[in-house]
């Protein structure tokens, strides 16, 4: 049987070794993990061990110092494979704000012992209830006290808390009113999570509809060395935004393979399963729809590789960065209704893994950011059209 993405052979060795790690944890694995509610611990362990999830750390610092595009086929393969990337992605790339921006105290205090999976940083706290995408008017407070910063503020759908050990924050340090451009006075801090919730965070986790350990943070007077404040006071905003680029090209990578998975489950079952003495897959009425998805998929997938090479190239890459991520989103959920639909009745049982898949996938139409906030930066930044909003 033909390999279903013909550009599988790019970076091969990466591609084997990914799939070789993600090998022991099956569909099995997942479902258990899912039944009890779990954290898929002894996964991220394994990818921590392999080196993965310290690919773009530079080697200096005792990471693998490679590329996004190399970063993104390994994101591609762990979804290939029938895993959840979501569940420690973050620690491949929030580690970047730390690396382009932060002092090297911070960079060598930080960075080896990531690199390393002594730390995992993979929870970055910048959504709130009361404002969501509209970052700029964010609530949360941050105050310099002497040697210290004093916090206070709430934050929404901030994941992987309860396993990472140190957080990004985004807070405003100087209000709203008292700055002449409303991006300004943000600043981003490193915070160690491992006493948090004695020094006045609170932590309320959000029951959802995937297996997704997020929560909601309270800050009460919660005090943040001053010395943990990344790069210069004020300039947060740019901090975030330098960083969303390659998360969103990763994401899209996470949505190819996701694509992928989704068509070779429903391809094999359209071949295999006999109704009315003949396979389902003969019928155009499914095949035709497999045949489109896989197109899809593939067509977003040379996004994604445009996105990441000009981000490699050190060129401007907004705008692929977001229709990567909007045209693999849409491709990863279509691939995903074609499937349950190929498999009937059979795509809602639990032992087949699709549903599992089904709403993992459906994620990404949302986060990390919305298909309409990517149409609407599309709009007024590429193709010139007024404001939307």
């Amino acid at each position: 049987m033909a390999e279903i993405n013909p550009r599988a052979r790019e970076h091969a060795a990466i591609r084997e070794g990914v799939r070789e790690a993600c090998a022991p944890f099956d569909s099995a694995y997942w479902q258990q993990v899912e039944r009890e509610s779990g954290y898929p611990d002894a996964f991220v362990q394994a990818l921590t061990r392999g080196g993965w999830l310290a690919a773009l750390i530079p080697e200096a610092y005792g990471g693998g110092g490679l590329t996004l595009t190399e970063a993104s086929v390994i994101l591609e393969e762990v979804n290939r494979a029938g895993a959840n990337s979501g569940a420690c992605h973050a620690q491949m790339y929030t580690m970047g704000t730390v690396l382009r921006h932060g002092s090297d105290a911070q960079k060598t205090k930080y960075l080896p012992a990531i690199a390393a999976g002594a730390l995992r940083l993979q929870s970055f706290a910048v959504t709130e209830p009361t404002t969501g995408t509209d970052t700029t008017r964010l609530r949360t407070t941050a105050v310099r006290q002497g040697d210290r910063y004093v916090v206070n503020g709430q934050k929404v759908w901030i994941s992987r808390v309860q396993h990472s050990d140190l957080m990004l924050l985004l807070a405003r340090t100087t209000p709203l009113e008292q700055v002449t451009k409303r991006t300004h006075g943000l600043s981003v801090f490193l915070v160690d999570l491992r006493d948090a919730t004695a020094r006045g965070m609170r932590v309320r986790p959000i029951e959802n509809m995937v297996n997704h350990e997020t929560n909601e943070l309270f800050f009460e007077n919660f005090e943040v060395p001053a010395e943990n404040l990344i790069g210069e006071e004020g300039q947060g905003f740019r901090y975030i935004l330098d960083g969303m680029n390659a998360e969103r090209i990763l994401i899209a990578a996470e949505c190819i393979g996701d694509g992928f998975w989704f068509i070779d489950r429903a391809r094999t079952y359209a071949s295999e399963r006999v109704v009315f003495d003949r396979p389902i897959g003969q019928n155009q009425g499914i095949q035709f729809p497999i045949a489109q998805a896989y197109a899809n998929v593939r067509a977003a997938d040379l996004m994604r590789y445009e996105g990441a090479g000009l981000f490699d190239a050190g060129q401007p890459c907004g705008a692929e960065a977001n229709m990567a991520k909007l045209l693999a989103a849409d491709a990863s959920w279509q691939a995903a209704n074609v499937c349950l639909q190929t498999h009937g009745g059979f795509g809602f049982a639990a032992e087949y893994d699709i549903e599992r898949k089904f709403r993992e996938t459906r994620l990404y139409q949302v986060a990390p950011i919305s298909t309409n906030l990517i149409l609407s930066y599309l709009g007024e930044h590429v193709l010139d059209m007024p404001r939307s909003f």
